[in-house]
């Protein structure tokens, strides 16, 4: 089972890595680290270096196809070059995924018209612009077609795709490997539950958050 997952620059590094960590391990998995061009990329605030094992010529078919999010994603809306290469794996995927504002990048590809989908809740907004039904569920499942809300939401997408290709025992396994048993000091992972003070603040400095961080 290949899985590609695509890399660039500003891109957030637990979109792609915490997948990494869930999948590698389910049903003979092989990992694809894919992008524009072979190297390094640097995510977030570009401190974090990940590695492009294979251009995206060179990956023409996978079972998995995951995009990840992150303020790099604006840079990929209009990118010819990756929205091909996404349709392209898509035609023989059995499961095109995303976290976070990935989403939107699907959507810009012309994937999830018509579609339910999620994102990063400070960009939900943004869905229906490209034909797409937004949904405040933290994994959404349409079809072939998974996105994940915000960053770890990631996780949880990737423990349920384990659970529908490896089954119930193998998912559980890996959560326990993973000891992937979240306890925050906080209840303020959604916008419904942290304080509203915080939610107006982040809303106000959305773009910041989203396209500069």
């Amino acid at each position: 089972m290949r899985i590609a997952i695509l890399l660039f620059d500003k891109m957030t590094a637990l979109d792609a890595v915490g997948p990494y960590e869930v999948l590698r391990f389910a049903a003979d998995a092989e990992v694809v680290f894919t992008g524009k061009k072979v190297g390094e990329v640097r995510a977030g605030a570009g401190t974090l270096g990940l590695v492009v094992d294979r251009p995206l010529a060179d990956v023409p078919s996978a079972d998995i196809v995951l995009v990840p999010g992150g303020p790099g994603q604006v840079d990929l809306m209009d990118d010819d070059e990756v929205h091909e290469w996404l349709r392209q794996v898509d035609r023989t995927s059995s499961w095109t995924t995303s976290v976070c504002t990935g989403s939107l990048v699907l959507a810009a590809a012309g994937l999830l018209t018509g579609r339910k989908a999620t994102s990063h809740w400070l960009a939900m907004d943004q869905l229906p612009a490209h034909g797409v039904v937004p949904t405040e569920q933290r994994v959404v499942f349409d079809g072939k077609y998974v996105t994940a809300a915000g960053v770890s939401a990631g996780i949880d997408m990737a423990l349920e795709l384990a659970n529908r290709i490896a089954g119930d025992i193998a998912a559980q396994a890996i959560q326990l490997g993973l000891e992937y048993d979240p306890q925050p000091p906080h209840d303020a992972g959604s916008p419904r539950k942290a304080p509203a003070e915080i939610v107006a603040n982040m809303r106000e400095n959305s773009r910041f958050f989203l396209q500069e961080t």
